[in-house]
């Protein structure tokens, strides 16, 4: 995991920061390598849970993005907030290693966004996100989309405080990606296979990719779509609608805790 992958200690706190330098010490004994990581993870996950807290009382539909690099995540970002500017207030968290490339095409846009560049780390974690939502003060009943860094394999470990991770999968990349990274399909609560229209071009058996995420997770929704032409662009924004009502549903069933005994 990331105590391999050169962003295992002392990771920078604030957005924007450069990732961590450290490399992997040769010297780690296995069991002192298992500690660090758990470490890390225990820690990540007491700043995901105030987030979550944070975010369920606003209620606050909040979504980790996750894929490969040129899924098309971006474009698939833009043209969902560029549909639903008019009825949804949406902020945008954007994760890259470097530049603001991303989170001004969102801006573009109207979306307010924050750019966080990890430097040499590999994925987000959830303390910079926490600070990334202090300075985007999303308002109650809006949607925060987390645009993770274009990664497959650490990103998967870390929760952030969302409510559901959505992994994006083109069909430009291979039936078999979610037999490579396993972790990052058993992990989402939907996968959307993007870049259909281009289909009519290439090799790819839509069937045996949807085949192989449900072998890594049974059940696991997936929506067919293309962010260039539209298509199925409609269920993806049925399944969000769905996803934010539950959350109110959910709020308004919890107990005042004024009259919790």
């Amino acid at each position: 995991m990331c105590t391999t992958c050169g962003c295992a200690t002392d990771l920078p706190h604030q957005h924007g920061a450069s990732g961590p330098t450290h490399s992997h010490a040769p010297g780690l004994s296995q069991q002192r390598m298992v500690q660090i990581e758990q470490d890390i993870l225990g820690s990540n996950n007491r700043y995901a849970a105030a987030n979550r807290a944070r975010l369920a009382e606003q209620r606050i539909l909040t979504l980790n993005l996750l894929s490969s690099p040129g899924s098309g995540k971006t474009t698939l970002l833009t043209r969902t907030l560029t549909d639903l500017a008019a009825t949804q207030p949406s902020y945008v968290i954007e994760g890259d290693q470097q530049t603001n490339h991303d989170a001004e095409r969102i801006r573009a846009t109207g979306v307010p966004a924050l750019q966080i560049n990890t430097g040499r780390g590999c994925h987000l974690d959830a303390h910079r996100v926490g600070h990334a939502i202090d300075e985007l003060a999303p308002t109650a009943d809006s949607w925060l989309f987390i645009e993770n860094v274009g990664n497959l394999v650490c990103p998967a470990a870390f929760d952030l405080g969302e409510h559901h991770k959505v992994v994006i999968l083109s069909i430009t990349e291979g039936e078999d990606k979610p037999l490579k990274y396993p972790d990052i399909f058993a992990a989402a609560d939907l996968l959307l296979l993007n870049k259909i229209d281009l289909l009519p071009y290439l090799d790819f058996d839509v069937e045996q990719a949807v085949a192989y995420a449900h072998r890594i997770r049974p059940g696991l929704p997936v929506i067919r779509l293309s962010a260039r032409s539209g298509e199925g662009m409609d269920a993806w924004y049925q399944w969000l609608q769905q996803r934010h009502q539950a959350i109110v549903t959910h709020h308004h069933r919890e107990p005042h805790p004024s009259i919790v005994a």
